[in-house]
């Protein structure tokens, strides 16, 4: 398999890649800024990716960039709202608005890999405070799914939070 070049994929796909890209955003800004970042993201991890369909790379990255965007653009509107309902004198300044979220899109990005039942138990768990009987009970199943279902989701974050010790 030859070494990616960069600078050949950018010239021969990037019109591609923002066309495709404004057909699903209808904004051209956003198409263009999205076509920039997935190529970014390939130059700053060019070791990851061996190039055998350029197009299905470049799509693959891309869709994983506007789904970030989108969550982003989720977790700022529940957060703005969330702000509304906070007096004046107790709303956070601008840093400390910017890293509760960043915050935010961390935890979502670890929940993101987990099946949604394991989600929704360890969101019950950790944000609710609810203990195992009470989210067996709220969610119809049984005690012992509720107690690997938690232990799944805390494996799980575990894992991501120190693959790169694990890895070494």
């Amino acid at each position: 398999m030859p070494p990616l070049d960069p600078d050949a994929l950018y010239r021969e796909h990037h019109t591609w890649l923002q066309r495709w890209l404004r057909s699903r955003l209808d904004n051209s800004a956003d198409a263009a800024d999205l076509a920039q970042d997935t190529f970014i993201r390939i130059l700053l991890h060019r070791n990851r990716y061996e190039i055998q369909a350029p197009r299905a790379l470049l799509r693959s990255i891309a869709s994983g960039l506007m789904v970030d965007r989108w969550r982003r653009a989720e977790l700022e509107r529940a957060w703005q709202e969330s702000l509304l309902h906070l007096a004046p004198h107790e709303t956070p300044s601008p840093e400390t608005r910017e890293m509760a979220l960043q915050l935010l899109e961390r935890i979502a990005s670890l929940l993101d890999g987990l099946r949604p039942r394991v989600r929704q138990a360890f969101l019950l768990a950790q944000c609710e405070g609810l203990t195992h009987p009470q989210i067996a009970e709220r969610m119809g199943i049984s005690l012992r799914s509720v107690e690997r279902y938690v232990g799944e989701a805390l494996f799980h974050c575990y894992q991501l939070r120190y693959a790169d010790d694990l890895d070494g």
